[in-house]
């Protein structure tokens, strides 16, 4: 690939590639560590949280802080430090060769970079209805960790039948007081615990066969959900929210050719480290953490990144 507008690649010491809480979590402790991170923001400008109307979980901020302006706040704080921080994106990452590793933003500008750290996140999976993508943050969520909070005694539904929509199901049955489980099929493909978990809980009822027509609303929050029934039959279905539990896609595909993934497209890195099998390239954050999804994991993750690329500078 040529370098497009560039005559010669642009020499970094450390690229990160991709925002939201790992990223700009690695480019405050790659700063200040001296490692110059030149940092690409990706199509989604400081991640999923910027699509989230509130945040209560994250420390430091008691009366919970809105997840733009926690974004906007790292960033503030990663440009504070002296890290470059550009719109667009690593349009395609060359890790064949051992360092410099060469990239390309916006499949023009060439850079050289001694290390790289990735943080592309994971992207949750959703039905693809525009009456969901008109309701995000107004009752449709996919993290219940994140956002079941807001729904204290209220009544909600789970789209999902695996493992993760059991694990919603059951955290959200402490805080609501309804929780339907909406389930394609007429079995669940949760493990056997999970599974006996939901089906005693006395507050989560399952609906079987079922799937969403289209999530309904008052033009702010979600009031219900239309859904399709056996036998043909359209029912409305009164819920407060709706939260989508069938599955994350890592967003790995860039780094795909040359580190490894697991079966479902994760990064491995080295337990306890943030290291991947190719020296010099690191992942943090959702796209190497098919568990826990946290805005404070990932942020920890991020530091751990920028650690280990400092301290393989140092040893190079």
């Amino acid at each position: 690939m040529s370098s497009g507008s560039n005559s010669f690649p642009e020499k970094i010491k450390c690229l990160i590639v991709g925002s939201g809480p790992a990223g700009y979590t690695a480019a405050i402790y790659a700063a200040r560590a001296n490692l110059a991170p030149v940092l690409y923001e990706g199509i989604q400008p400081g991640g999923q949280l910027t699509t989230t109307t509130e945040i209560e979980n994250f420390p430091g901020y008691p009366e919970g802080i809105d997840g733009f302006a926690m974004m906007e706040d790292l960033k503030k704080q990663a440009e504070r430090f002296g890290t470059v921080i550009r719109s667009g994106m690593i349009t395609t990452l060359d890790l064949s060769n051992p360092r410099p590793f060469r990239a390309w933003a916006d499949a023009e500008h060439e850079l050289l970079a001694d290390v790289v750290i990735v943080a592309t996140g994971a992207s949750a999976k959703y039905l693809g209805l525009p009456s969901e993508e008109k309701y995000k943050g107004g009752g449709v969520s996919a993290c219940a960790t994140c956002d079941g909070f807001f729904f204290r005694k209220k009544t909600v539904a789970v789209v999902g039948g695996g493992d993760t929509a059991c694990e919603e199901a059951s955290y959200l049955a402490g805080l609501c007081s309804k929780v339907y489980m909406i389930v394609r099929r007429n079995v669940l493909r949760a493990s056997v615990p999970m599974q006996q978990r939901v089906l005693s809980a006395p507050n989560i009822e399952m609906l079987w066969e079922h799937q969403v027509r289209e999530v309904l609303g008052d033009g702010k929050v979600v009031t219900g959900l239309s859904l399709n029934a056996p036998g043909g039959v359209v029912r409305d279905l009164p819920v407060d929210g709706l939260f989508l539990a069938i599955g994350h896609h890592p967003n790995s595909e860039l780094v795909a050719p040359w580190v490894e993934t697991d079966a479902a497209g994760y990064i491995r890195t080295v337990p306890g480290s943030s290291k991947t099998n190719v020296p010099g390239v690191f992942a943090c954050g959702d796209v190497q953490d098919p568990h826990y999804r946290q805005a404070i994991t990932a942020a920890g993750s991020g530091c751990q990144a920028a650690m280990d690329a400092e301290r393989f500078l140092s040893l190079a």
